[in-house]
């Protein structure tokens, strides 16, 4: 989308690192934050918080709501995106590690090009992006098979496998659909009102599954509370905004790349600080849903460059 004018290379750079790294990490954060929490509780405390701290500044600066078109549109969003892909993330993590969910999750941008229908004949003319799309989804299937299959969890395993792919293709949706209904309101009030409305959906989602039955906030244990903490400061408050932004500055291609840098992260920190570990299969699946990505990106790689060199 064309700017009057271009954001600085410095607040590009910081937030691809933030997109990077934080996100990254916050795949173990959430695994400390389950030690303590039910996935969507921790998901909707995450979320409330940080859209409520949010909302506060947008008042404080005075900011109005968007139009109630604009204001759906991004509550549907933030639902999709927050719920659908990182509530799927917190759930199941509970039965594989958080290294191997941010390798699966890396998928994201083969479905991204399956579900955005308005470019699929730009997509799909293209020799780079079908090779890319078969060899991503090789890698997945791959990934997949390629785990301990001995463990009486297995078929839990398995599941949270799949749940991870489902919660990858809503984020895409969701992601689209916040593209395309920025509005005039800034990149604080939008996420605000995504956070908030995730909160929400996920608070009721959590009553339904029969998470608040037992819990309390007293046994709650420390790592717990600093990976909830970790997770309202640094994924949600600085990440997440920094990704929304991005997505209105910066070509979505480029984006992507952070799929490349986040499994890579959380697998290191995952293995320092976790112990978890991620069997030699499971790497060879890594390595090929990562060429599928670099494939499909080629294209858009090659323009890039074009444009520079102009």
């Amino acid at each position: 989308m064309p700017h009057s004018t271009a954001p600085s290379r410095l607040l590009i750079l910081l937030s691809f690192s933030a997109v990077y790294i934080i996100w990254g990490s916050t795949y173990l954060a959430v695994r400390f934050g389950l030690e303590g929490f039910p996935p969507f509780v921790l998901v909707a405390l995450r979320y409330c918080i940080a859209g409520l701290l949010m909302a506060g500044y947008c008042f404080f600066k005075r900011e109005t709501l968007p139009s109630l078109p604009i204001v759906s549109r991004q509550a549907l969003s933030g639902i999709l995106m927050l719920v659908g892909g990182t509530g799927m993330v917190a759930w199941a993590e509970q039965y594989i590690t958080s290294g191997q969910v941010a390798v699966l999750i890396a998928a994201q941008p083969l479905w991204f090009l399956l579900l955005d229908k308005a470019n699929w004949r730009k997509y799909f003319s293209d020799k780079f992006i079908i090779s890319g799309l078969l060899v991503g989804f090789v890698g997945i299937i791959l990934f997949i098979n390629m785990g301990e299959h001995e463990a009486k969890e297995s078929s839990m395993k398995l599941a949270a496998m799949i749940g991870v792919q489902i919660g990858a293709m809503l984020w895409v949706v969701g992601s689209l659909v916040t593209q395309k209904h920025k509005g005039g309101a800034s990149v604080i009030m939008n996420s605000s009102i995504q956070l908030i409305a995730a909160s929400l959906c996920a608070a009721i989602i959590a009553l339904l599954m029969g998470e608040y039955q037992g819990f309390s906030f007293k046994n709650v244990n420390t790592d717990a509370w600093l990976g909830l903490i970790y997770l309202i400061t640094f994924g949600s408050l600085v990440a997440y905004v920094a990704y929304i932004w991005l997505l209105g500055h910066v070509a979505p291609a480029l984006i992507s790349t952070y799929t490349y840098v986040n499994p890579v992260v959380a697998v290191i920190l995952g293995w320092l600080m976790a112990d978890e570990k991620l069997y030699g299969g499971q790497m060879l699946g890594l390595v090929v849903i990562l060429i599928g990505i670099l494939l499909v990106n080629v294209p858009s790689y090659k323009k890039a460059v074009v444009k520079d060199e102009n």
